[in-house]
């Protein structure tokens, strides 16, 4: 039976063959027609949260006109009364250099840092971004903290427009937008210009003719090969290589520089070695600008007379004091004012100087990095042979001090012996490590203590003529204090209330010729008081004055 059955069903088996294939030819462009329409239906809907997605995050970026427009901001630039710079105003530090105007070897430098790929890649470096995004997926999950960046210089440009460092996937995809827009509007000579005079290096420095200066004192095109390189290393962090307190990290990383440099065909293997082998030379603090500073309490009082008239930044408009790059002119004499500031100096010093030496409660960590700690503290010396100081260590005979450059020098007892004012024993008794004081240069590597006064005072020179105001100082140094007496200050008005007195005088008949007596003058209260009398400050009377001649001691 089952022999039987086997046969029959093999009997049958092409039939049920030839069944199935039509049964699959019928079914086959059914399914691939639905797998068709899903993966349309996938596309679409991909096409369209796309589209959202890039309306959402373009709305708000700037449109090409405003990145062919654009403008950093710059410095507000004051001259003294004969055209001289004096004075720069200025959150960030920057001067704006064309393209042209940087040395290949700068360019080259921050290229193989940075972006090497830059002059090749539309704005988005992508296995770097993959890599990026990988990063940032595995930190993510595992709460492994901050992934590395993948931007490209274009991208850091975005960034720079965007004022945004948020740590966050939005951000990244505004820049990334940002960074396409860029690439269509701008040449790569224009993006690069950018970068280059906007990318912070620390030290307040924006763009690389600052940080030239703040680092190594130079303009630009004076930069040596391991210089350029080291500049090339700040972009990512600057506190992280600073030549002060990583040293060596910022040599590793000034060295992997030159080495991508060589790498890339920019120079060549003896002059990588070379330069690899040269140290850092940065200064300690440079001058972030070539103008000299000058001016103190005048430029203060001008400072402020801009904020009042022009605003604070660039949301007050094209000619704000911190990003419209103003051009001032001023009635200020510089000689003027450094003889007026010295003069009002030496009187106060010589006022509070019999008075013992002051503290100034002022102090700082000696296991940090006490030269910054110490450049920053808010005290002005005043004279150009006062420094301020930091008391390092202190025995029986002097002191150890150190200074703002790192540099130490010593402080005899013999010159820090006058008292204490406000508390018992000398001044040297009470020094101790981290505090903060005054000296003035004797010798080579000596000092004396000095005390900044606690009294004020005020000094104005005005040409009587015009009324040009040539020199004013509001106080014993700016920094210290930047109140001003010669502005600020409510007084007595003194003399000013002559002409008042002669006014009413002259309207009542008297004449210079009238004739007055220099003596007491008492007058009645009224009914029930004494009477009230007026008598010369030193008590000395000359009797009988023509009024063109009459005294002008005082009364009380």
């Amino acid at each position: 039976m089952r022999v039987e059955s086997l046969s029959a069903l093999s009997s049958q088996l092409p039939d049920l063959v030839a069944f199935n294939q039509r049964i699959r030819d019928r079914i086959d462009p059914w399914l691939a027609r639905k797998w068709v329409r899903r993966l349309g239906y996938v596309l679409l809907g991909g096409f369209v949260l796309f589209s959202a997605m890039w309306l959402y995050f373009a709305s708000g970026l700037p449109s090409s006109d405003k990145l062919l427009a654009y403008q950093p901001s710059l410095p507000t630039n004051v001259r003294g009364y004969d055209g001289t710079p004096v004075q720069t105003f200025a959150r960030e530090r920057r001067v704006e250099l064309s393209y042209d105007e940087y040395p290949p070897m700068v360019v080259n430098a921050f290229i193989s840092a940075e972006d090497k790929t830059f002059f090749s890649h539309g704005g988005i470096d992508y296995p770097g971004l993959v890599g990026a995004v990988f990063d940032f997926t595995t930190k993510t999950a595992t709460g492994g903290g901050r992934a590395r960046g993948g931007s490209t210089i274009t991208q850091q440009v975005a960034k720079y427009l965007l004022q945004d460092s948020s740590y966050s996937i939005g951000r990244k995809a505004k820049e990334a937008i940002l960074a396409f827009r860029l690439e269509s509007t701008l040449s790569k000579q224009q993006i690069l210009e950018i970068y280059l005079n906007s990318i912070f290096l620390g030290r307040n420095a924006y763009g690389i003719q600052a940080a030239s200066r703040a680092y190594f004192d130079k303009d630009v095109n004076e930069l040596t090969l391991p210089e350029a390189a080291y500049l090339a290393v700040l972009p990512k962090a600057p506190s992280n290589y600073d030549p002060v307190r990583a040293t060596q990290k910022a040599l590793d990383r000034r060295n992997y520089v030159l080495r991508e440099m060589f790498r890339n065909g920019y120079i060549t293997e003896a002059q990588w070695k070379s330069a690899a082998a040269t140290p850092l030379g940065t200064i300690r603090y440079g001058s972030n600008e070539k103008f000299r500073q000058q001016g103190g309490y005048f430029m203060e009082e001008v400072r402020r007379t801009l904020l009042k008239n022009y605003g604070d930044n660039a949301n007050d408009g094209p000619n704000s004091v911190y990003a419209g790059g103003l051009w001032v002119r001023t009635s200020m004499n510089p000689v003027m004012q450094d003889a007026a500031a010295n003069a009002l100096r030496e009187g106060l010093a010589r006022f509070d100087g019999g008075r013992g030496w002051r503290d100034l409660g002022l102090s700082v960590d000696l296991s940090g990095d006490w030269a910054g700690q110490l450049d920053r503290a808010p005290v002005g010396t005043g004279f150009a042979d006062w420094k301020k100081a930091v008391v390092l260590s202190k025995d029986s005979a002097q002191a150890t001090i150190g200074f703002t450059n790192g540099s130490t020098g010593s402080l005899p007892r013999s010159v820090a012996d006058m008292p204490k004012r406000g508390g018992g024993g000398t001044a040297f008794e009470n020094l101790r490590p981290g505090m903060i004081i005054i000296v003035k240069q004797l010798g080579t590597n000596s000092y004396a203590l000095r005390s900044i006064p606690e009294v004020g005072g005020g000094f104005l020179a005005e040409e009587v003529r015009t009324g040009r105001v040539l020199a004013m100082q509001g106080g014993f140094d700016v920094i210290g204090s930047s109140y001003n007496r010669a502005t600020q200050a409510l007084r007595q008005p003194g003399s000013a209330f002559k002409p008042i007195v002669y006014e009413a005088a002259l309207e009542n008949g008297m004449s210079p010729a009238s004739i007055i007596m220099d003596a007491p003058f008492c007058t009645s209260q009224g009914p029930g008081l004494p009477q009230k009398c007026f008598v010369n400050f030193d008590r000395r009377y000359a009797g009988p004055r023509r009024c063109a001649g009459a005294s002008s001691s005082r009364a009380t």
